[in-house]
């Protein structure tokens, strides 16, 4: 059993070590155990660090393009270095090491395909009072448009089945930390939540500058993933809405019309047949949008065996 630990890092000279000394040497049940990093255009003396540390694996980009693509690079390059379990941790040392074989338990257990380890977020100290609410809130939304049960969506510390790898596809530039649990959702794999203890603040988090800002980056991800994986319930919703604005209105037209007043209402008649067009227009939209989703389920697919096969390849010449 190969478990490989990655770290995407962007200018972490100084934390990386702290970082690195951090996580465990071994593990039950694990056979082979490596570290790798993905450099995300770093200016500083991160590479460097990383190779007087001993990581044994280092992606690299020329230019920085955000965490989601460093993430989604070490998955790739995970798989082709044979992994059976990769464990994804953030470089300023957030999340206690030790707490590593706690994640990957319930895949040693064959229980989970993914696993997100749960901070204490109401007795984290070094996070703000507006941080709490809105880390809480993005959870409860993730929730329900994934209908699953993470309790910590945003949290960076996870453990991911081959599997789980092989059909991971996210798609946003901003992190994977979202759109990740809503397409493991909509794929109906298993995921658990297990809680994790955080070490000191070594620095400013550079994903949560401020809490609307974050806000601001994340709605649109939940939006689309929830319009990517849920077309028709989207766009169904979106159809009802505007259909019960449409009775609305148009009952109001309706009771001047009785009382003799409609004349002076005709506007509220045309807003009315409006809002019941965008309404049928919704329902349209989210039957064509249903049927590309089918169609890019098959996509998937496809590129699940492209993604196995290639692993399995590039396993093949390793070895020889």
């Amino acid at each position: 059993m190969k478990l490989i630990i990655q770290i995407p890092c962007f200018n972490e000279e100084e934390s990386l070590p702290v970082t690195y000394a951090d996580l465990p040497r071994q593990l039950d049940g694990i056979d082979c155990l490596e570290y790798l990093i993905i450099n995300d255009g770093s200016a500083d003396r991160t590479v460097e660090v990383a190779r007087e540390l001993g990581i044994h694996h280092i992606v690299s980009f020329k230019q920085n393009k955000g965490l989601a693509r460093a993430f989604s690079a070490g998955l790739d390059t995970c798989l082709r270095l044979g992994a059976d379990i990769v464990v994804n941790t953030d470089a300023d040392n957030q999340y206690n090491g030790a707490d590593i074989a706690r994640l990957i338990e319930p895949i040693l257990a064959n229980k989970a395909d993914m696993v997100i380890g749960e901070r204490p977020i109401a007795d984290t100290e070094h996070f703000s009072a507006s941080k709490k609410k809105f880390q809480n809130l993005g959870s409860f939304v993730v929730r329900v448009a994934s209908g699953t049960k993470v309790a910590d969506a945003p949290s960076g510390f996870r453990a991911y089945s081959r599997e789980a790898i092989l059909r991971m596809n996210v798609i946003n530039e901003y992190t994977y930390t979202l759109e990740s649990i809503i397409q493991a959702g909509h794929n109906k794999m298993s995921i658990a939540s297990v809680p994790i203890r955080t070490n000191a603040d070594l620095r400013p988090s550079r994903l949560f500058k401020s809490p609307w800002k974050y806000m601001k980056r994340s709605a649109p991800i939940i939006v689309r993933s929830f319009m990517m994986y849920k077309p028709l319930k989207f766009f169904t919703i979106l159809g009802v809405i505007f259909t019960i604005a449409a009775l609305a209105i148009f009952g109001r037209f309706f009771f001047f019309w009785l009382t003799g007043g409609g004349a002076g209402h005709i506007q509220s008649l045309l807003f009315s047949v409006l809002f019941f067009v965008l309404g049928f227009l919704c329902v349209l939209a989210g039957l064509q949008a249903d049927l590309t989703s089918a169609s890019r389920k098959i996509l998937e697919d496809v590129q699940y065996r492209v993604r196995r096969l290639e692993a399995k390849i590039a396993e093949t010449n390793e070895q020889e």
